[in-house]
């Protein structure tokens, strides 16, 4: 199991990647869209983040992009 740091969109479509902490982070999460949003460990609930989908996304991509469903508007 992951710990996952989150990097959040700054637009208003809701995006969050999720980058295990053992993992590189990919290059366009470092553009102005995207923000830091924090550590997600293994046994937290987030609306919206699944962790099969993750574990299948890591392994392919490095990365798991999801739709975050938090009612926090994103931060700029």
């Amino acid at each position: 199991m992951y710990a996952y740091n989150l990097f959040r969109s700054t637009q208003q479509d809701g995006l969050v990647c999720a980058v295990p902490e053992e993992r590189s982070v990919p290059a366009f999460v470092a553009g102005p869209r995207w923000q830091f949003g924090g550590r997600l460990d293994q046994d937290e609930p987030l609306l919206g983040f699944d962790r099969q989908a993750a574990r299948t996304g890591v392994r392919f991509n490095g990365y798991y992009l999801f739709a975050s469903f938090s009612k926090e508007p994103p931060h700029q």
